[in-house]
């Protein structure tokens, strides 16, 4: 296995961790109308934090797979 291959899975990793940590509407409280969800409100502190360490990890899934798939193509 690559280096390349196990930094992706490792980031997959945290990447399915920090989604599930921000969904808001799972569990009970989603199915009784608890998500509270129904207005506009500015992300704050910590979940500032995780909404751009997502977008981060995002993109560093993006290029690491566009580079693996350029390795294997040359």
């Amino acid at each position: 296995m690559s280096i390349i291959s196990i930094a992706q899975i490792i980031i997959s990793i945290l990447l399915i961790a920090a989604i599930l940590i921000q969904e808001r509407s799972s569990g009970l409280s989603g199915i009784f109308g608890g998500g509270g969800s129904e207005f506009y409100h500015t992300r704050r502190g910590l979940e500032r934090v995780m909404f751009w360490g997502t977008i981060a990890l995002v993109i560093a899934f993006a290029v690491l797979s566009i580079y693996s798939s350029l390795i294997l193509k040359g």
